[in-house]
């Protein structure tokens, strides 16, 4: 990192100098890449005999298999499974239909594993992960706590597949979206109410669920309407009996609420839409939210996995 005097070109001299490093993998903590079955992920173990407690980690809608927040997780003390689900190897090219008897397969691998302790284990869910991370607290056994970052309790995106049931995606109207001077997108008001009319066969049961629910919002999210998610989830799940969910709301935050100190996303282009789009969030507050999010969400997991109590209260 280097201060430099002015804004002129070229810069003026150099004023300071500062080098900054991050450790993702810390000393001890064991990466095994995972091909079971149908299973592509990334388990990553901390240091130690164990067992620990286990987590699944779904990134947003990029595919791939990012492995930054599981292995990162893995330091605190937690067997994370970081878990492609397309656009990698040979799974699916493209978001069109999800079978959920893949992460079913992979919610087994890791209740059976012998480094992972049980009874339940948790997921981590981001973006279209959230709304997967639903799906499979809905209909499968086995989980005990499942965060939401900036999740949908809709099915979004492509066909959700499970036995004899089928959820299809939210519909979309592109005529919603807005467009900058810039050529930015703004998709916030593309998706369709889950409320209204056919589009209710979207909504996820997530009143079947078995699990506590931590719902983290941004509440700058320009991607989808994450607060409405969070509440109306919230509803469903009080209405049916339910425990209320943990919602924490973090104002000025957009979003992709990465783990701290990660540089704030404002807009990239989204593969659905095939387009630059903003993402929304304020830098400072971003960054604020970042940093107390991750702390929520291990004392979520923490508290709901292990028994014990967290005590870590939200600053913001």
């Amino acid at each position: 990192l280097e201060v430099l005097e002015g804004h002129t070109e070229p810069p003026g001299r150099l004023l300071a100098r500062a080098q900054h490093e991050r450790a993702f993998l810390r000393d001890g903590v064991r990466r095994v890449p995972v091909r079971d079955g149908r299973i592509r992920a990334t388990l990553f173990l901390p240091p130690g005999n164990g067992p620990f407690p286990g987590i699944i980690d779904l990134y947003g809608t990029g595919g791939g298999l990012p492995e930054h927040k599981a292995c990162l997780l893995a330091n605190h003390g937690f067997a994370v499974l970081a878990l492609a689900y397309y656009g990698y190897e040979d799974l699916p090219k493209e978001m069109k239909e999800f079978h959920l008897e893949y992460f079913e397969e992979a919610v087994n691998y890791m209740l059976q594993h012998n480094q992972v302790k049980g009874p339940g284990i948790g997921l981590l869910g981001f973006s279209k992960g959230g709304d997967l991370c639903t799906s499979m607290a809905s209909f499968l056994k086995g989980i005990a706590a499942t965060a939401l970052i900036n999740g949908s309790v809709a099915n979004v995106g492509a066909v959700l597949h499970y036995k004899d049931i089928t959820i299809p995606p939210l519909g979309v109207n592109l005529k919603r979206i807005k467009v900058s001077k810039s050529g930015i997108a703004d998709i916030v008001d593309a998706l369709n109410n889950p409320l209204e009319g056919p589009d209710q066969q979207s909504f996820i049961p997530l009143e079947k669920a078995e699990c506590r629910f931590l719902f983290i919002v941004g509440q700058d999210d320009h991607n989808w309407k994450s607060e409405f998610f969070a509440v109306e989830g919230s509803k469903r799940l009080q209405a049916h009996g339910k425990e209320k969910p943990e919602i924490i709301c973090y104002p000025g935050a957009g979003h992709y609420i990465e783990p701290p100190f990660f540089p704030m996303c404002a807009a990239s282009t989204h593969l659905l839409f095939g387009k630059q789009v903003k993402w929304g969030g304020e830098p400072k507050a971003h960054c604020e939210a970042q940093v107390d999010a991750w702390q929520q969400i291990q004392a979520f997991f923490h508290e709901h996995l292990t028994g014990k109590p967290s005590g870590t209260s939200s600053k913001l």
